[in-house]
C-alpha cells in the first residue's frame, strides 16, 4: 500500500513539474493580453493607425520592443502577425483566468493519471496475485515431479538390483546344470564300472564252475580208489 502512494506520489510530483516548467522557462519577452478588455494591435503607436487585429484577452505575444515615452510596445502575435499596442493592457505572466483554467486542466489530467495509476495498480495486483497462484502451482507441480522421480530412481535402483540377483542366479543355474551334468557323467561311468564289475564277476562264478566241474568228479574218483586199496 505504501508502495503504491509512493508511485502515486511521484506521479503527481512528475505531472506539476511538467506543468510549472513551461512557465518557469517562458522568456522574458513574453507578454499577455490583460483579461480586462479586448485590445487591438495597430500599425503604428496612434489610434489613427490601421488596426491589424483585435486581441482578446489571455492571448501570448511576443515584445519586439517597447516604447516607454508613449505607452506603447511593439509584439507580434504566434501566427506571425506584428503590431503595437498600448502596454498598460501587457502583462508579463498569463492572467488569473487562464492561469486557474490551466491549473483546472492539470488537476483534471492529474486526476486522469491518478486513475489511470490506480487502474494499473490494481491490475498490477491482480497480476502479481496470478503469479503468486502461478508459482504456488508449479511449486506444487515441482514437489510432485520430485517425489516421482525419487519413485522412479528407487524402481530403477531395485530393477538393477533384481538384475544383478537375476545374473547371479542363472550363474548359479549354469554352475548346477554343470554339475548335473558332471554327476549324471559319473553316474553313468559308475553304472558301467558296475555292470563290468558285474559281468567279470559272473564270468568268474562260470568260469569257478567249470574249474569246480572238472576236479571234483578226480577228487571222488581218487578217494574211491583209496578206499578201495585200503
Amino acid at each position: 500500500m505504501n508502495y503504491r502512494y509512493s508511485i502515486i506520489g511521484a506521479t503527481i510530483l512528475t505531472a506539476l513539474t511538467a506543468a510549472l516548467v513551461p512557465l518557469a522557462s517562458w522568456a522574458s519577452n513574453a507578454r499577455y493580453v490583460t483579461d480586462r478588455a479586448e485590445i487591438t494591435l495597430r500599425t503604428g503607436i496612434t489610434n489613427q493607425h490601421r488596426i491589424v487585429k483585435v486581441l482578446s484577452s489571455g492571448v501570448q505575444l511576443e515584445l519586439l520592443e517597447e516604447d516607454a515615452a508613449n505607452g506603447y510596445s511593439h509584439v507580434r502575435t504566434n501566427d506571425g502577425a506584428d503590431g503595437w499596442v498600448l502596454s498598460r493592457y501587457l502583462l508579463t505572466e498569463p492572467t488569473a483566468r487562464d492561469q486557474l483554467t490551466a491549473a483546472q486542466q492539470t488537476a483534471t489530467e492529474l486526476r486522469n493519471e491518478m486513475a489511470a495509476m490506480k487502474e494499473q495498480l490494481n491490475s498490477a495486483s491482480g497480476t502479481h496475485k496470478n503469479l503468486e497462484k502461478e508459482q504456488q502451482s508449479l511449486d506444487s507441480q515441482n514437489r510432485r515431479l520430485q517425489d516421482e522421480l525419487t519413485k522412479i530412481r528407487q524402481t530403477a535402483a531395485n530393477a538393477l538390483s533384481l538384475d544383478s540377483e537375476n545374473q547371479a542366479l542363472k550363474k548359479r543355474v549354469f554352475a548346477l546344470e554343470r554339475d548335473a551334468q558332471v554327476m549324471q557323467q559319473q553316474t553313468e561311468a559308475l553304472k558301467d564300472r558296475s555292470q563290468r564289475d558285474w559281468f567279470v564277476a559272473g564270468s568268474g562264478v562260470v568260469i569257478a564252475g567249470m574249474i569246480l566241474g572238472l576236479v571234483l568228479p578226480k577228487i571222488r574218483f581218487r578217494r574211491k580208489s583209496s578206499w578201495g586199496s585200503l
